[in-house]
């Protein structure tokens, strides 16, 4: 963010007041194909990455869970059925249409009965302090307006001995990876989603706003200046994606 402002979005310097509207934006014409796209786009990997995530959650039965920036609800179903019927799970998102497919497909997967559905600014939880086990959010925080206040928020209703991952497109750690990826993102990315989602603009900002997220290192420090301790992050996929780590202690 260069001032207070401003702030970006994707590649372009925007009113601060703008940007969620912006990403609501992107979010509303891409959810009937988010699905799709995501096993498109990441040949099917995308699975693993939220798998490795669930793993690593070290959820528990019983637990609550509140998985921000939810989207379709991948990780959310499987929480959902991690906890049981004795733990509960609230999957919010900032965007209502987001929302409504997430919805929709656990409904139809027959997964409800410990599931809550709740409109989010992850700026803004409106949860007391010290209310869930596990806080996560899947390639969700690059698109937040105020990254440290979400980490805040995020730190702030977790409960003592809970933990916080955050799951999201990175840096690659080597320079020939870093080079395909940028040709994959800024040319095949923008072509899927002109011929999948009618909508190649979208997969631009998608490809910007990940060169715009903080790398590795300068998010682990984020995460220890919200409060979280024993920070830590596990490269995947060459850390085209990562998955960050921390504790309430």
């Amino acid at each position: 963010m260069s001032d207070d402002k401003t702030t970006h979005f994707g590649y372009q310097e925007v009113p601060v007041k703008e940007k969620a509207e912006r990403v609501r934006a992107v979010f509303d014409s891409v959810a009937s194909r988010y699905d799709l796209m995501n096993d498109l786009m990441s040949m099917g990997i995308h699975r693993f990455w939220k798998r490795r995530t669930i793993e690593l959650a070290g959820v528990r039965r019983a637990q609550r869970v509140l998985d921000l920036a939810a989207g379709t609800g991948d990780l959310a179903e499987q929480f959902s059925r991690i906890v049981g019927p004795s733990g509960s799970v609230v999957m919010s998102d900032i965007n209502q249409a987001m929302l409504e497919q997430g919805r929709e497909r656990l409904i139809d997967a027959g997964v409800v009965g410990n599931l809550d559905y709740v409109l989010i600014d992850a700026e803004k939880i409106p949860f007391a302090d010290d209310s869930f086990d596990c806080v996560t959010i899947g390639f969700g925080l690059r698109n937040v307006t105020h990254k440290q206040f979400a980490l805040d928020e995020m730190f702030r209703v977790l409960r003592p001995g809970g933990r916080a991952l955050v799951l999201e497109f990175s840096h690659p750690s080597a320079k020939p990876l870093a080079k395909a990826y940028d040709l994959y993102s800024f040319s095949v990315l923008p072509t899927l989603g002109r011929f999948v989602a009618g909508d190649p603009d979208s997969y631009r900002y998608l490809a910007e706003s990940i060169r715009m997220h903080p790398d590795q290192e300068t998010l682990r420090s984020m995460m220890e200046q919200a409060g979280l301790e024993r920070c830590e992050f596990f490269n995947l996929t060459g850390g085209i994606v990562a998955i960050h780590r921390g504790y309430k202690l």
